[in-house]
């Protein structure tokens, strides 16, 4: 059992964590890169042409980073090189188009058990923020109807203002604790993804909370998970509450 009495603050990512907006995101990620792989000229080697695999891509170089650094981390991984800044910046955007319609028409309710944790964690007067690479973070928790049980938000859009570097660099995680006035080894961490993971771990965070939605147990406690659960239901027996 986690002791709830040691919290001070729990901070929680968005996509995969509090919704299923992560499967949204994957689709975009595959039609866009997907359309970039198709266009390669017919010399490129085979496993750099090969379509886009929502399930061994998508956690291990686009999940829980900036759209920025998912582009760079997935074609570095098909050894693609030659994309200027401009041409990376189009991929990224096309992907944002895709996600956003995916968006209105999907939804973005709630996981399991969200609402009740959120609701039990400020009860017992733990400070709860939301964190998210993405620039639409606000737009999803609120499609959710989770705005106003947070008392803090950082996102894409502060990371771009305060230039915080992207996980798992720990600075997204860090601003949402000292937003919260809560000391990182008093602030839970709850993440799906490996690198959101190793985040939380470099920032000293106690404890870190794996969600296996699908990066898989061991992955997430060898990046540094504490705990790992398959919802978000098995965490608030585990705090007790």
């Amino acid at each position: 059992m986690i002791g709830i009495e040691s919290l001070a603050g729990a901070v929680f990512d968005t996509d995969g964590v509090l919704t299923d907006t992560a499967a949204l995101h994957a689709m975009a990620w595959k039609a866009a890169f997907d359309d970039l792989l198709r266009r390669l000229p017919q010399g490129a080697a085979e496993e750099s042409r090969a379509p886009f695999d929502i399930a061994t891509d998508y956690p291990r170089h686009v999940d829980g980073r900036s759209r920025e650094d998912g582009v760079r981390a997935f074609l570095a991984s098909r050894a693609l090189t030659g994309l200027d800044a401009e041409a990376m910046e189009r991929l990224a955007s096309r992907k944002d188009r895709i996600y956003l319609a995916l968006l209105r028409h999907e939804g973005a309710p709630p996981r399991p058990g969200v609402v009740d944790l959120l609701v039990a964690l400020r009860e017992q007067g733990v400070a709860t923020a939301v964190v998210s690479a993405s620039r639409h973070c606000a737009l999803v928790v609120a499609a959710a109807g989770l705005t106003d049980l947070f008392d803090a938000r950082v996102d894409g859009v502060d990371a771009e203002r305060l230039r915080l570097a992207g996980k798992p660099d720990p600075a997204l995680f860090l601003e949402a604790a000292r937003r919260l006035g809560a000391a990182p080894d008093r602030t839970m961490v709850v993440e799906d993804a490996l690198v959101g993971v190793e985040a939380g771990r470099r920032g000293g965070f106690a404890p870190v909370v794996g969600v296996d939605r699908g990066a898989g147990a061991d992955g997430l406690r060898e990046h540094g998970a504490d705990v790992v659960v398959k919802d978000l239901t098995e965490l608030k027996p585990l705090l007790g509450l």
